[in-house]
Formats: C-alpha cells, structure tokens, sequence
C-alpha cells in the first residue's frame, strides 16, 4: 500500500499511508487511538475505497471496490468487534458465505466435521460446531472468529486486538496459531496495544499517527519501548500509575455481603471505602465480569447483599442500582454501553434524563452544554456534541461512557476492562481520571485482565479462582507472579 488516502465527510481518516507485508512474517501495526489503523485495514479488505494511492498485490496493481474482492484475493479479516451472526450456529458462521456444497446443496455434515477440526486446531475442541454463536462467551466468540478466518484459503489474515478477551492460555494458543499459519506462509497484519505481544510475536512494526505512516520495517523485538511510544504519541509517556490516595478510616460507599450466582460465582464479600480502588483480579471465566454486573442489577444474585452508604440496593434492578448512586462501564462498551447510532450528548445524558426534564420536556440546550463541557474537560476527539458515537476510536468511546457518570455524580463506579483496546496515550488519561474521581471521595472497583494494571490502580485486591475469591489484601504487598500463583494453584495467601 502506497500513499493511501481516505477522505470521509468532514475529516481525512488516512492522510498518506504506506504499508508493505513480506508472506510468512507477522507485521504488527501501531497506533493511538484515532491514528487510522482500522481504517487501513478496512482499505486492506474492501470495506472502504481509497480517495489516493495504490495498492499492490503480488506485485500487480489492484483494486477493492468490496469486500469479496479482497477475500477473493485470499485476504481474511478479524475485526475488533467481531462481525458474526448471533442466530446461526458455530459452523454456520464459520464458512459463511462459502459454505461447503454438492451439486448446489449446502453440506451441513460436512461443515460441521470441518469446523471442529478447525477449533481442535486452536485448542478449543469443546466448543460444538451445533451450537448458536449468540450462547457463547466473547472469548469462545474470538475462537469461532478465528476458526472463520482460517477457514480460507487466506494468504493474508488481519487480525485486529485479536487477544483483547483472551486469557494468558489461550494467547498463547493463539501465538502457536499465528506461527503454524506464518511458517506457511500466510502473512499476519497484527494490530494490539500490548507492547509485550508485539515482541513476543511480531517480525517487524509500521506505526501511524494522526493518518499517516510516521515509521516502518521497525525490528519488533529490538525496538525500545520507549521510542515506539515516541512515535505513537509525539512524545514520551512513562508507563506508570497516578499515586494512590491515603484512605481514610471512614465507613464504607459500598458493601457487597455473600453475593453468589449459582454457576457464576459463591460467597463474595468486600467493601470500598471512599476514594479507595479495589480491585478484582482472575482469569477470564473466574467470575470477575458477573460479580459487578449483578452489582449493578444487570444479573440477579442469587443470595447475598448489596449497600451503598448503608442502604441496601434491590437485587436485579439497574434503576435501583443508578438511583442508589452505582455506575458501570462494562467490558463491551460497544454492545452494553453505548447507543451507537445516537449523539455523543444523547449517550452522555442517558443516566441524567431527569436532571434536563422540563415537564416531561427534554431540555436540549442544557443536556448539550453539560456534554460540551465534559467532552473539553476529557479530549474526547474529534470534537461534536452531535457526532455518532460509533464514529469514535475505541479510547474516545470509552471516554464518553466515563463522561455520562461524571454527569450523574455517582458514588461507586465500576469499571470492567477500562483500557481494552486503548492505547499509551488514552491510557494515561484514564488512570488520571480514575484518580480524580477517587479524589472526590467516589469508590471504585476496577477488573482488568492486566494484572499490572489492577496492582497499580487499586489499594486493594481480590484474586479470584474458580469462581471464588482466594485472597483479598492490599495491593502494594503482591506482585503479579504471587498473583498468578495464587489463580493457578487455588491457595489462599
């Protein structure tokens, strides 16, 4: 790809980028947030056309007017937000759209035999090619995306975050994946914001900013850290946490007692004080997930309690969890927080209604002000109270889901995976904005599957194993490998 350009009403999302990938090598792309990677690989699979430049194909000049033309090509693409279809099976989704047939009749038996030889490939032979996509978890949800993807006679795979619901085994399954199909070679175009895995996996790195290519052909596995986030960002960032608050002996925001779902998670019991972060730590399917969701009445305990300031919350109730003060940003900002087709201010607003309501009236000025005010204080880019909030990157989004309980005020946050998908620069600016709202006295539970990032933020920590917590105690006395040791070997400490 040479100078690409990529014009979209009111803004230039590529504004010049160049971009070559060698067969069998794994080419990591990266970016800030906004810095035009998934626009690129958009261009790269035909969703998009290309205002400017060229792309070249086996060394012939090409063009993708669609989608098929690129897979036709032997290009396959793993989106971020995986593109598969609740209402058909495993096998269905994965040779869609090139289904196996005889004589004109789709081949059921066929496919289904294919696909599970598929996920016994990727380590997963447990889940069945009959079930529906819509039953499974996001991670098993990734495996069946991947298995689509290798499904193709593909000599080029994009995958985009392809770890981001994945836990430390199944990366690894993944990177054992990603190395079969190189040694092949396939080509891999890997997009991540984990440094750690570009060396791990990575041949070498081209890097964007503001939609141009600032540095390609880098060494992935020699190139200091520091000067990758030198070009992200324009500057240098130290990866490192706001410094926690002292907390005070006061009595506790937040209360949970007992709280269990039968199949999900038994007899948890914490509290948060004011302008303290606890933190949950596990691997993915301990439970961290269910434990603030039903926190927040998205799910129904079934036994135990919830109190904020000493009033208990109604179990099962999202209105009585808000009305009680509790907000959620949960893992899937996408699909559980955000109204994609509605106006930043519209998804700022949707927990304050009340607070613009004119008898019965929406007062638009004022919800449009407060958005405006938040949207300057937090950088949300680009700027525009009535822009569509899936037009932003995945930092700035989750930006504004933060924004909306700014709003409200609440007294206990509850953040899930705040920085999934976001990258160096967007990431400090959350840790910050974690610590002022703890400066204002709000309590705060973070889940993370970075188990640096739950030691850094919390003052204290629960580490959750087979679906029941196995310690709790303060942060700065673990490291992450106590507690790995803790999750794997099931010992309290």
């Amino acid at each position: 790809m040479t100078n690409v350009v990529k014009r979209f009403p009111g803004v230039v999302a590529l504004g010049g980028v160049d971009l070559d990938v060698q067969p069998g090598e794994v080419h990591c792309l990266l970016g800030q947030n906004g810095a035009g990677k998934s626009t690129l690989i958009k261009v790269l699979a035909g969703v998009h056309e290309p205002n400017e430049g060229t792309i070249e194909w086996a060394g012939e000049p090409v063009t993708l007017h669609h989608p098929q033309a690129a897979m036709d090509l032997g290009v396959a693409t793993m989106y971020q937000e995986l593109d598969l279809v609740e209402g058909l099976t495993v096998a269905e989704n994965i040779f869609l759209g090139h289904e196996p047939t005889r004589f004109g009749f789709s081949q059921r038996t066929a496919a289904r035999r294919e696909a599970a030889a598929l996920l016994a490939r990727l380590g997963h032979p447990e889940i069945s090619p009959s079930v529906e996509v819509g039953t499974l978890s996001a991670a098993s949800c990734q495996i069946v995306s991947m298995a689509r993807a290798l499904s193709r006679d593909a000599r080029l795979i994009i995958m985009d975050e392809p770890s981001a619901v994945l836990d430390a085994g199944e990366v690894d399954q993944l990177f054992r994946v990603i190395r079969e199909v190189t040694d092949h070679g396939v080509a891999v175009v890997y997009i991540s914001h984990r440094l750690e895995e570009i060396r791990e996996i990575g041949d070498r790195v081209t890097v964007l900013k503001d939609g141009k290519t600032v540095a390609t052909g880098l060494d992935a596995k020699t190139t200091p850290t520091q000067e990758l986030i030198r070009l992200m960002t324009g500057r240098s960032i130290e990866y490192v946490f706001p410094p926690k608050a002292e907390i005070a002996d006061a009595k506790p925001v937040l209360r949970v007692e007992g709280l269990s779902r039968v199949g999900e998670f038994s007899s948890v019991s914490f509290d948060v004080r004011p302008g303290e972060v606890v933190g949950l730590a596990g691997l993915v399917g301990s439970g961290r997930s269910e434990i603030v969701e039903t926190i927040f009445g998205a799910r129904k305990a079934t036994t135990g309690t919830v109190t904020v300031d000493g009033r208990a919350v109604r179990p099962g109730s999202v209105p009585a969890a808000v009305s009680a003060g509790i907000g959620l940003c949960p893992e899937e900002r996408k699909s559980q927080a955000l109204v994609l087709g509605a106006s930043l201010a519209a998804n700022i607003s949707l927990a304050s209604l009340t607070r613009f309501s004119r008898a019965g009236v929406l007062d638009r000025d004022g919800e449009n002000t407060s958005a405006e005010e938040l949207l300057e204080s937090l950088d949300v880019r680009p700027r525009g109270i009535h822009r569509e909030s899936r037009t932003l990157s995945g930092g700035n989004q989750q930006k504004v889901v933060l924004a909306r309980w700014l709003l409200r005020g609440c007294r206990v946050l509850l953040l899930d995976e705040p920085t999934r998908g976001v990258d160096v620069g967007a990431r400090s600016e959350i840790y910050a904005l974690i610590r002022r709202l703890t400066d204002e006295g709000v309590a705060v539970v973070v889940v993370s599957s970075e188990i640096p990032e739950v030691l850094g933020l919390s003052n204290r920590v629960l580490v959750l194993a087979d679906r029941t917590v196995r310690h709790e105690g303060p942060a700065d006395e673990l490291d992450e490998h106590a507690v790995l040791d803790i999750i794997l070997k099931g010992d309290a400490a």
